[in-house]
């Protein structure tokens, strides 16, 4: 489950208005579109109930008495209801798809935009595909339903009250007729709604483990392939998509049932209007051009009975995927600047960069506890811990021991549960996230490179930083060489994720994005574990280049590379056990002096196998 998410209150039979009703911010600024959308349905609707209307008088003034005078006239005004219609028609088509593609654009943005501002928590529990199905997907068919559901649901409905009016006023004995079923098809949609809207819930779920599957089992195929298990995922795959077929199918049931039953209903309110109709015409107590008005209204009006249905069906199950998009777009960030901060400072997309202050990168952790939102005990207890600006500070431990939870505490990517964290003297939430994550350089052990070129990649690093800096800076964390020896030099693509380079590649050039930004806090997150011995010897050079003049937390795999540092952690199932200097703690012994000489003598044999080798 979702660290940030909000408890939605429970669900409610007839809940559609209120969640449609959320959509509403999307459809204002297009107002004056769905204007014109309104005014061509109802010049549709007016045309074809017209042309009922005109047949029938047509019946009874020229064809009954057999009189052709004055026919032509009328044959005009047909013509003109023909073109009345067409144009509305045409005017319908184009501003729909107008509209579809502009709240569609909107609804991206605003949940892209919406996206950036979530917590880290958000991110390290929530599966990437579905995100991707809740932020593409499912706009996208709220976008199309939009402009079309109101397209065919106002035109059905103007056209159905314009026939039962008409009818109505003609003779309203067969207008009652028709209406007699009326009691049945809201009886019926009652009951339908409610099970349309649980199988569509279920549909859109499925849809976004469908899509989570596609995403790993993609950027996954090579682990897949090493570890030979291509069976097992499509195993999986298929149980989740057979899951979907047979949801599916339950929801096109509904459907499928629906529709017919409700345009049986329409049809058998024709057949009164027919054999009413018939009688009442034979006894002279209506004439032939109002009967033929009452047939044609009668069989017309069956197809905008049975379209509405479809309507109420596809309003009734787009409510899920509207549920899901607000779910997410009213989602609170874990970690918030207060009203106080954001007016000072601004916001991460708005900020107020003349109001920040420089920073030093001084840090000191104030008697904090903090324990993880899912979590049910304290990882720290009144913890106290003093980083003087320009130190390097280390922290070592065991895979899994908790080694990221003080470097996660000061870039405030959490948040203390008590105590407090200071920036230079002041509590860093009296400071907006965006000036302090703006100074912080967090270099993984796995870097994300985005898609695009060598200088692209490194330019993130500062966006208006010239070609010459971006050169100087990979010069300077020794990434330059390899770079132009690419066939491009440093306008080479680096392929989806950085797959055109090797992981000792991509951490140079997220070391030389590092350096561009020239942030006052580094964090090297086991930035050297998992490259070869040659990078690493760069990239050590390249750390020791960085690190100079700024504070530092160094995550720790190899412990020979942390001798220097200003002080170390060690850390043991999430506490901290020992801290000091290199030099202090193989003094004490313990823990981290076990570590140390068993890794020492790990690296040791390696070396002697080699050179033996």
């Amino acid at each position: 489950m979702d660290i940030e998410k909000n408890q939605l209150k429970p669900k409610q039979r007839f809940q559609s208005f209120r969640v449609w009703a959320k959509m509403l911010p999307y459809i204002k600024p297009y107002k004056g579109l769905m204007a014109i959308l309104f005014t061509a349905m109802l010049a549709d609707a007016a045309a074809s109930v017209a042309y009922t209307l005109l047949a029938g008088y047509v019946v009874d003034r020229f064809v009954s008495p057999g009189i052709h005078q004055g026919i032509a006239l009328f044959a005009l005004g047909y013509l003109g209801l023909v073109l009345v219609k067409t144009l509305s028609q045409l005017i319908l088509g184009s501003t729909a798809i107008r509209m579809e593609m502009y709240v569609g654009r909107d609804m991206k943005r605003d949940l892209f935009t919406h996206l950036q501002t979530l917590s880290f928590s958000y991110y390290n529990q929530t599966p990437v595909g579905t995100i991707v199905a809740r932020a593409l997907n499912d706009p996208g068919r709220i976008a199309e339903s939009i402009p079309w559901m109101t397209v065919d649901g106002v035109y059905c409905s103007v056209y159905i009250l314009a026939c039962l009016g008409a009818m109505l006023v003609i003779n309203w004995r067969l207008g009652l007729l028709v209406l007699s079923v009326v009691p049945f098809i809201a009886a019926f949609t009652y009951f339908f709604e409610k099970r349309i809207l649980k199988v569509n819930r279920q549909v859109r779920k499925i849809n976004a483990e469908i899509t989570r599957h596609y995403n790993e089992g993609i950027s996954g195929a090579k682990t897949s392939k090493t570890l030979a298990i291509e069976d097992k995922n499509l195993q999986s795959f298929q149980e989740v998509s057979g899951n979907m077929r047979r949801t599916s199918i339950r929801a096109v049931a509904l459907d499928a049932t629906y529709v017919p039953v409700v345009s049986f209903l329409t049809a058998l309110a024709v057949s009164f209007v027919i054999a009413g109709g018939g009688h009442s015409a034979m006894l002279g107590g209506i004439s032939i051009g109002e009967l033929t008005i009452f047939v044609t209204f009668a069989l017309q009006i069956a197809d905008p009975v049975g379209a509405l249905a479809y309507q109420a069906t596809r309003f009734v199950s787009m409510q899920a995927n509207i549920e899901r998009v607000t779910e997410l777009l009213e989602l609170e960030p874990q970690i918030q600047d207060s009203p106080a901060v954001v007016e000072k400072y601004g916001t991460s997309m708005e900020p107020k960069r003349e109001n920040w202050e420089p920073i030093q990168g001084d840090i000191t952790f104030e008697d904090v506890t903090f324990q993880y939102p899912d979590g049910h005990e304290n990882v720290l207890e009144h913890f106290n811990l003093q980083v003087p600006a320009g130190s390097t500070v280390a922290i070592v431990g065991e895979t899994g021991a908790g080694k990221s939870t003080l470097v996660n505490l000061a870039c405030r990517f959490f948040q203390p549960t008590g105590g407090r964290i200071l920036i230079d003297g002041r509590d860093y939430r009296e400071r907006s996230m965006l000036w302090l994550h703006s100074n912080i350089g967090y270099v993984l052990q796995t870097p994300h490179l985005f898609s695009g070129t060598v200088k692209e990649n490194i330019r993130y690093g500062r966006l208006d930083a010239t070609d010459e800096e971006i050169i100087a800076a990979a010069k300077l964390v020794n990434a330059h060489e390899f770079i132009t020896r690419m066939e491009k030099g440093y306008d080479s693509d680096v392929g989806e994720g950085g797959g055109q380079l090797s992981t000792g590649e991509k951490q140079l050039v997220s070391f030389a994005r590092a350096v561009l930004a020239d942030p006052r806090i580094f964090v090297l997150d086991e930035a050297t574990a998992s490259i070869d011995t040659r990078t690493e010897a760069l990239i050590q050079e390249a750390i020791s280049t960085l690190l100079a003049g700024r504070t530092s937390f160094l995550i720790a795999h190899r412990l020979s590379t942390i001798r220097k540092a200003d002080m170390i952690l060690v850390v043991r199932d999430g506490k901290i056990i020992q801290r000091g200097a290199h030099e202090e703690l193989m003094e004490q012994g313990g823990y981290y002096a076990d570590l140390y000489n068993k890794q020492f003598e790990t690296e040791r044999t390696q070396a002697a196998f080699q050179q033996g080798g």
